[in-house]
């Protein structure tokens, strides 16, 4: 589905905030290693330099949620594929972009280039290391953006929650290598797209441990 600049205006008046989370308990958020660069709703591995991992998992969080990857779902996706492979094999980076309502209108705004300059970053560090984009919501349309700029050093993968753009191809990431999560009465990514704030778009934490598997699957790492 394209998005049109009045649906576009539509979400962004639509998603002026998402309620601030605390996070999920049962699943606390472990370290990425080293000096550490990850607290219960940041994580910066990569510009912390902190030891080089076989998966750097790039995230951008959605619309009005704090830290740079939120409490929707980015703390739960480190947190199963942490158990999944080991969180020796893991670094995590959120992305620092404004994530307000203004940047649904702007598919993302900056943060497309914001997540590509961390994964070029993240691939100048640690060359070996197998690139993770993802992203939830307004995230999105992050993942789209930066997946374009990427031409030179494909992701090895794409994972995206709530995409406003679902359906949507993620230029340099093959089918099979994006995994994409709608919930059943998401307006975000599923139809009709009303842009509604539901409980199904608040849900996506219970996708974390399928999340994490299917990141093992396609990079072939495991614990």
């Amino acid at each position: 589905m394209l998005l049109t600049n009045s649906i576009l205006l539509a979400f962004a008046a639509t998603v002026t905030a998402l309620p601030q989370f605390t996070g999920f308990p049962g699943f606390p958020v472990r370290g990425g290693g080293g000096s550490g660069g990850t607290s219960s709703n940041t994580a910066n591995d990569v510009t912390n330099k902190s030891p080089c991992k076989a998966i750097t998992v790039i995230f951008a969080r959605g619309t009005g949620e704090s830290g740079n990857i939120g409490s929707v779902i980015g703390p739960k996706l480190l947190s199963a594929l942490q158990s999944k492979v080991g969180a020796a094999n893991v670094a995590y980076q959120g992305v620092p972009y404004p994530a307000n309502a203004a940047g649904n209108a702007q598919q993302g705004g900056t943060g497309g280039a914001l997540m590509t300059s961390l994964a070029q970053q993240a691939l100048q560090q640690c060359p070996s290391t197998k690139i993770v984009l993802s992203g939830y919501s307004q995230g999105g349309f992050v993942v789209h953006k930066a997946g374009s700029s990427l031409s030179a050093t494909p992701p090895a993968a794409a994972v995206i929650f709530g995409d406003p753009q679902n359906g949507q191809a993620v230029v340099n990431v093959p089918a099979a290598r994006l995994k994409e999560y709608c919930a059943q009465g998401d307006g975000v990514c599923g139809t009709p797209r009303t842009f509604q704030i539901t409980a199904a778009h608040l849900s996506y934490g219970n996708n974390a441990p399928d999340a994490a598997d299917f990141i093992s699957s396609v990079t072939s790492v495991t614990a």
